[in-house]
């Protein structure tokens, strides 16, 4: 007998911010294995009596290993029950989702995912800035600040990310930014380009800080903090000239 695995995407970490069909499947599932970033009021949506697993990665932290997550993942639906593995953010986006898919699949057992609101958006929503912008940001990219070895990425477009008409989004980049804002600026970026500092996004202590790219490089370069974050460049982030009422 094999159960089913629902892939729920709990967002940022503001429980408001939870889909009704992420809140649905949380209150049916018999097990939750949940990521660092899902804990607190979001579990508590999850079901009376449900078995509540932490799985999460955080980056600088001892973690489990991928092949046991995804292992556990399957042992747990192979019981014949009804599972939720909550992702933080949108499952799709830099979640590992594909390798737990993979397993899952292997293992010949039935899933669903449930997309959800990425911290991007949420940080964006909660300056009051778009995402896009008109004749000014006519791209939107993602892209991850370190490799599976916690490293800059080696085989990045930095022709497509110093696009000035993008905007960019660094995920999980506070520890290798100083370095990706050299060669940003070795691509023709220019170091007074607008960029946005977003920690621990939609949650109560979280906080925004507006800066340059090479301002932000150089705070980073100093230490950095454990608060999860995400980092934003591009002309987007001069704020929209709101009139007066």
């Amino acid at each position: 007998m094999s159960g089913f695995v629902s892939f729920v995407s709990s967002g940022p970490g503001d429980p408001e911010l939870l889909t009704l069909k992420a809140v649905d499947r949380l209150g049916r599932a018999d097990a939750v294995l949940y990521d660092d970033l899902s804990a607190g009021p979001i579990l508590d949506h999850a079901r009376e009596g449900a078995d509540l697993v932490g799985v999460g990665k955080r980056a600088g932290r001892p973690s489990p290993r991928q092949d046991h997550v995804s292992r556990l993942l399957v042992d747990y639906a192979r019981s014949g029950q009804r599972i939720v593995r909550l992702k933080s953010g949108d499952a799709g986006v830099f979640g590992r989702l594909e390798e737990e898919i993979v397993a899952l699949v292997e293992a010949g057992i039935p899933f669903e995912v449930i997309p959800g609101v990425t911290s991007a958006s949420a940080a964006a929503a909660a300056v009051g800035i778009p995402l896009t912008r008109r004749l000014t940001a006519r791209r939107l990219q993602f892209v991850t600040g370190h490799d599976v070895a916690g490293k800059l990425p080696e085989d990045l477009n930095m022709a497509a990310l110093a696009d000035p008409l993008a905007t960019t989004v660094v995920y999980m980049g506070k520890r290798t930014f100083p370095a990706f804002a050299r060669m940003l600026q070795e691509a023709g970026l220019p170091p007074d380009t607008p960029a946005m500092l977003a920690e621990s996004v939609s949650h109560p202590d979280e906080s925004y800080t507006p800066t340059t790219l090479t301002a932000l490089a150089e705070a980073l370069e100093d230490g950095v903090s454990s608060a999860p974050a995400l980092i934003f460049y591009g002309a987007l982030m001069d704020p929209p000239e709101v009139p007066e009422p």
